[in-house]
């Protein structure tokens, strides 16, 4: 158990925690903080031997990374982990009075329910079964029953979950990297499925009762590259894990009079509507995830919104105060110079709120509020996930602000919110067409420098497109607001020189218009023009040598689907040109000196 959590750890890491029936009851140990500290405790009180056990290694969503709210819960003789986010807990946990809870957690609702379940005589599958019927949103739920100690029995709900089979032993978990030491033979689960692995061995329901159809398949990767879900590098697996990604963060936004309600921001209305500047303070990745945010705030809330570097934020005297609302942006949560800027904010009486990849982290601890991003660890140092779930995030405060504020009604929050849901089909759509991105990197692989052109939300597209060049290929990449090509930069064009432009969508047209202009310009000057356009922009097409077809989403939104094939492009470039794409030189993933 321990072993396969360690392999887990990527997924998450502020807790872990295992438990057994044997003997009756529920034997259990479990820890905050990495998997060490569990094995620490367990040294210190020995767990009884057992054949069966479920542990889980947590990455927290509600409640903070402590003991009491580690995974697993119990409630009585029922132990459970679950991985995802019960978004009616609150409702549910309204019908258990009397039952005490012991954890800050939506998942602990799940083993109250349970127990209540196999208290009134129900077998243990069908308990499960009759629990997951009444939960709403994204899991994976196991359980144990301590009277019924030779059974495990899970349930999988827009979230993975995938069986072991080994030579008389089963395994149960999230990615195969956990048992890929004692078995190479699987079988993953469909959506809404019920799996009971008992010493008889497998059996797969569906929710509502009816046998399921399984697919056995045989894992060919090796241990290390099980880790990486036979990717060959983690910022790839990354990339291609974004349409989740980007699910996850917009999970559970919506409260049950459909209105958007951001639960860990904790800030109340009234003190949002004196706002009157914002000031989004970030570095690198994250502050090009800012200059997407001005865009969208401006124009949704009517606020002022200034963007800065927090390297150079303290330094230049800032003019803030009690009613500016500084927004910090930061994969880690530890970046060193962000979190300068927020202790001088804060210093000036401004509110402060957090967006975070990482629950815990010492940014959202010493501001105001957060709001979390739910991208799952990040192993590569270049950030991917990381840019794309912030960008969600951004959106999501953005439209919030409207909505406190009055600046938008209901049912266009509500549009908005809906097409921000259906990104991750936009993003998946980006995804599928990587083998031609794939061949323009190894067509590009001796190219010495190339540039970046946008305008509007394309601009910070442009560059970061050309810092993940820089960060993974080490060659020199520039981007460019593209009304600004006239005014000096137009001079680096040269005969073959490799030139991305985002076009923005055809909606824009008068936008849209000046950027075909310029990619006009550079391509009479012997350019080689890249262009990522709507697939039906015939215009676009024909000023361009290389197409990149996107999706037809709303001009905010387009940074979403248009970084896709630039972070495919870099990645691919970098493998081809033989550099480690993992841990590029010089660069390290949290920056935590100044």
């Amino acid at each position: 158990m321990l072993s396969g959590l360690r392999r887990l750890e990527y997924r998450g890491y502020d807790s872990a925690g295992v438990a057994m029936p044997v003997g009756g009851v529920i034997e259990w140990r479990k820890r905050s903080g990495k998997i060490a500290n569990l094995e620490a405790e367990i040294a210190a009180r020995p767990l009884p031997s057992t054949n069966i056990a479920i542990g889980h290694t947590r990455w927290a969503t509600h409640g903070a990374p402590t003991d009491r709210n580690s995974h697993p819960h119990v409630a009585g003789r029922i132990a459970i982990v679950h991985n995802g986010i019960i978004e009616n807990h609150d409702q549910l946990r309204a019908e258990l009075p009397g039952d005490e809870f012991s954890s800050e957690t939506d998942s602990e609702v799940a083993a109250h329910l349970l127990r209540r379940e196999v208290e009134a005589g129900k077998g243990l599958t069908e308990a499960v079964r009759a629990v997951v019927a009444r939960l709403e949103g994204a899991f994976t739920l196991v359980a144990v029953d301590a009277a019924d100690p030779g059974r495990i029995v899970a349930a999988r709900r827009n979230s993975p979950l995938v069986v072991g089979v080994g030579d008389g032993e089963y395994f149960l978990a999230s990615d195969v990297a956990a048992f890929i030491a004692y078995t190479r033979d699987a079988i993953e689960l469909g959506q809404d499925q019920i799996v009971e692995l008992s010493r008889e061995g497998v059996t797969v329901t569906t929710f509502e009762g009816a046998p399921a159809e399984t697919q056995p398949f045989h894992v060919d990767w090796d241990l290390e590259a099980a880790q990486k879900q036979g990717f060959d590098w983690f910022m790839r697996k990354e990339i291609f894990e974004q349409p989740k990604a980007v699910a996850d963060t917009l999970l559970g936004r919506l409260n049950d009079k459909g209105e958007l309600t951001l639960d860990e921001l904790r800030m109340s209305p009234e003190l949002l509507r004196r706002v009157n500047k914002i000031v989004v303070v970030a570095c690198g990745t994250a502050f090009y995830a800012g200059l997407v945010a001005k865009y969208a705030i401006e124009h949704w809330t009517r606020i002022p919104c200034e963007v800065e570097l927090a390297s150079e934020f303290r330094y230049r005297d800032p003019i803030i105060d009690p009613m500016t609302l500084v927004v910090t942006i930061s994969q880690s949560g530890e970046t060193a110079d962000t979190l300068m800027a927020i202790r001088h904010a804060r210093e000036q009486h401004a509110k402060v709120i957090a967006i975070c990849n990482t629950n815990g982290a010492t940014i959202p601890r010493e501001s105001d509020a957060v709001i979390y991003t739910h991208a799952g660890p990040e192993i590569g140092v270049a950030s991917t996930k990381g840019f794309t779930t912030q960008l969600v995030a951004c959106y999501l405060l953005g439209l919030y602000l409207a909505q406190v504020r009055g600046m938008k009604y209901g049912d266009e929050i509500a549009a908005l919110l809906s097409e921000l849901e259906r990104m991750p089909e936009a993003i998946q759509r980006m995804l599928d067409a990587k083998a031609s991105v794939y061949d323009l990197a190894a067509d590009l692989v001796d190219a010495n420098s190339v540039l970046f052109l946008g305008r509007h939300v394309g601009y910070p597209s442009a560059l970061e497109g050309a810092l993940k060049l820089k960060e993974l290929a080490y060659i020199h990449a520039e981007g460019f607001a593209a009304g600004e090509l006239k005014h000096g930069p137009i001079a680096l064009i040269s005969e073959n020189l490799p030139v991305f432009v985002v076009v923005p969508p055809k909606g824009r047209d008068q936008l849209r218009d000046k950027v075909i202009s310029n990619i006009a310009e550079v391509r009479a000057r012997g350019a080689r023009t890249i262009v990522l356009a709507e697939a039906d922009d015939e215009e676009a097409g024909a000023v361009a040598e290389t197409l990149i077809e996107l999706p037809k989403v709303s001009t905010l939104l387009q940074p979403l689907v248009a970084i896709i094939p630039l972070q495919l492009f870099a990645c691919e470039l970098a493998t081809v040109k033989g550099h480690d794409v993992d841990q590029p030189r010089n660069l390290a993933k949290s920056v935590t000196v100044e």
